[in-house]
């Protein structure tokens, strides 16, 4: 769950030195940051309210064209804007009709954040990105390489503003040759394509 508030994140106990570190590291993003800097997108559930007036507490889905609708405001653009930025617009729009409104926005479900696992795998299909995840984590997910993947040939692609980003991943030289610089995290919308 994601609101306009900051929290102080607690972040993973600490390795102690005498003591391997696990195989398998989940790097948390912090609540404050989180709230700070997620972009709403389409499929999330967002709940608004507005304090003393229950008439308009709504509970909305954020329409794939990134739009949602509400009362006084009718149909307004959510996606790709923070809670914080969505809050302030709102607010102004709805101050037209109440005075001095203290509105309030909760992300209740996060469903716009996935990647997607496609090829020679053993489990394709799309994975809830609701922490850092890097390559290898999410071919963990989709069950691993099958034996049929070229382990030297895997291909993310990354769809953003200025086009689409081909980035080229060495699964062979990331887990054998202890490369791990290549073993990036993935964003929001990345396919990580397993040939």
């Amino acid at each position: 769950m994601i609101t306009g508030c900051a929290h102080q994140g607690s972040g993973a106990p600490p390795v102690s030195a005498d003591k391997p570190a696990p195989e398998q590291t989940i790097v948390m993003i912090p609540a404050a940051e989180t709230a700070a800097d997620y972009a709403i997108g389409p499929g999330d559930i967002l709940e608004i309210s507005v304090w003393k007036n229950l008439d308009l507490t709504r509970q909305v889905v954020v329409l794939p064209d990134g739009t949602i609708s509400f009362p006084l405001v009718g149909r307004f653009t959510a996606g790709g804007k923070s809670v914080a930025q969505l809050k302030a617009e709102m607010e102004k729009k709805i101050s037209r009709y109440v005075a001095e409104p203290d509105l309030t926005i909760i992300v209740q479900q996060v469903n716009s954040m996935v990647v997607y696992v496609i090829g020679k795998v053993n489990r394709p299909g799309h994975i809830p990105l609701n922490r850092n995840i890097s390559v290898l984590q999410a071919l963990s997910m989709a069950g691993g390489l099958n034996i049929f993947a070229d382990q030297q040939d895997l291909r993310i692609v990354r769809k953003s503003e200025t086009g689409t980003q081909i980035i080229p991943f060495n699964y062979k030289a990331v887990t054998e040759d202890n490369m791990m610089e290549g073993n990036i995290q993935l964003q929001r919308g990345d396919v990580v394509v397993v040939r």
